[in-house]
């Protein structure tokens, strides 16, 4: 009986250890010394446990943790949805957003968090970051260099931080589909980009720049990058009294000639892009808005080596529609990406809300779907939570909500097609033209003599209605 009741006793002691191996670890909010290990190689906690991997559960759902209109997998107008949108996470957003503002101190400090920028602390923050996205089930990201790894007081030092996190990045990859839909440089944050980067008065800055943007393109082509991109948030002025404007666009159009000529050197096929903005924090910024942008590219030649990242709040920074922006992009070949996200028309700064205007959305989705899709680009949520919103499953709702906004907008512009109504409008708005001498116009061939005696012959022309109201009803139906 002894011998039985010691074997009973050895046997219950081996489930409940196998019991606690296989518990898996988390990482609880007060940071214990389960989640100090996460940057180790062979960590294997859970960051977010409780929050399931987000599904589509369809309209009908109260869920707040899935989706009721982005279902990844569905054909709509001959791709699916997920091939439309190409989603991508905005590290520094989601991950290294406190809510602070110039007002207040940061509100947020997630539960992985030690209050260092460590190398350790940037290791353990991107396997956060991973199982982020895999719960989210999105495939790309999006990072500024000295987001996701600490800067370092050399450039060297630097470099050798961003290696060191770049090579987690590089094995949590592997085996999956993930990977960055681009990748950037942190060129405004530093006191020595105070005068800007490329257009900086000192030329040693505008080296230090180009090391950094080098070293910056290499890891985002190493880890499998489809874009870069090229945000100027300090390449502008304050007053033209100081500033050689002229110049200044020269130096930026040279250092843009230079990432062109990087680029193709080591063999990175990816789109380079412009992301236009008016100002803040520069009181005017250079490349202002989209048609900026493109008669910079060009006066400069680099027409073709650039295409636009359109961003929502941008644009209304800089009076106008976020679809006005797509469309003067997509009508010149420039559409490559867009930064999803909306401001508040109440405030009159870059506010980076998720963009959840049904309306908007349905526009935005309109220039996407003529411009036959995004692809290498996609949507990249440069958006982040509200200073008040503080729980970890905020950044799951905020994405799935900004998901299934645009999701709403593609289904929206499938009826519109569908329908027809709204593009009947528009062609017949411009039918005069389907004649012979509207031909001649179209073509270039039509001169002042030819025209003018047509206008003798024909009189005073008739003018139809827009018909303005009828195309907002139509489209208002859609909704």
């Amino acid at each position: 009986m002894k011998v039985n009741g010691v074997l009973l006793l050895l046997l219950c002691l081996g489930s409940a250890l196998s019991a606690v191996i296989a518990t898996p670890q988390t990482c609880p909010a007060n940071l214990e010394a389960k989640c100090n290990d996460a940057s180790s190689d062979d960590w294997e906690g859970e960051f977010f446990p409780g929050i399931p991997k987000i599904k589509y559960e369809g309209p009908a759902s109260k869920n707040p943790l899935s989706y009721k209109w982005y279902n990844a997998e569905e054909e709509i107008l001959g791709k699916k949805m997920k091939d439309w949108f190409r989603f991508s996470v905005a590290f520094w957003h989601t991950f290294r957003g406190t809510g602070a503002d110039p007002f207040g101190a940061p509100t947020k400090s997630w539960p992985w968090e030690d209050g260092t920028n460590s190398v350790a602390m940037a290791k353990r923050r991107m396997r956060a970051h991973f199982e982020f996205m895999n719960k989210l089930g999105v495939e790309l990201w999006c990072f500024h260099d000295r987001d996701i790894a600490p800067d370092g007081k050399t450039i060297a030092e630097a470099n050798a931080n961003l290696d060191e996190v770049v090579a987690v990045a590089k094995k949590l990859q592997e085996g999956s589909k993930i990977k960055p839909l681009w990748g950037t440089s942190q060129l405004f944050m530093h006191s020595r980009y105070m005068h800007g980067a490329a257009t900086s008065s000192e030329v040693g800055v505008y080296a230090y720049a180009a090391a950094q943007v080098k070293k910056a393109m290499e890891v985002t082509h190493y880890l499998g990058g489809e874009n870069y991109v090229f945000w100027g948030g300090r390449e502008g002025y304050q007053t033209l009294l100081n500033t050689d404007m002229e110049k200044e666009l020269d130096h930026l159009a040279r250092f843009l000639q230079a990432a062109v000529n990087y680029k193709k050197k080591i063999g990175f096929n990816g789109t380079l892009l412009i992301e236009p903005k008016p100002q803040e924090p520069t009181k005017h910024q250079y490349d202002w808005d989209a048609a900026t942008a493109f008669a910079f590219l060009q006066k400069y030649g680099l027409v073709g080596e650039f295409k636009l990242n359109i961003e929502c709040n941008h644009a209304t920074l800089s009076g106008h529609s976020c679809h006005h922006e797509l469309e003067t992009a997509r009508i010149n070949g420039l559409l490559g990406n867009i930064d999803a996200n909306t401001g508040d028309p109440q405030i009159g700064w870059d506010t980076d809300q998720f963009l959840t205007d049904i309306a908007e959305a349905t526009l935005v989705m309109l220039s996407v779907v003529r411009n036959g899709g995004l692809a290498p680009g996609g949507f990249n949520f440069d958006a982040k939570l509200r200073r008040e919103s503080t729980d970890v499953e905020d950044l799951f709702i905020a994405h799935i909500s900004g998901m299934d906004t645009l999701a709403r907008g593609l289904r929206n512009v499938a009826k519109l097609i569908e329908d027809g109504s709204l593009d009947e409008l528009v062609r017949k708005r411009y039918s005069s033209f389907d004649s012979e001498i509207g031909a001649l116009i179209e073509a270039g061939k039509a001169d002042f003599e030819t025209l003018e005696k047509k206008a003798m012959e024909w009189g005073e022309p008739s003018v139809a209605s827009g018909k303005q109201e009828l195309a907002e009803m139509i489209f208002q139906s859609a909704l």
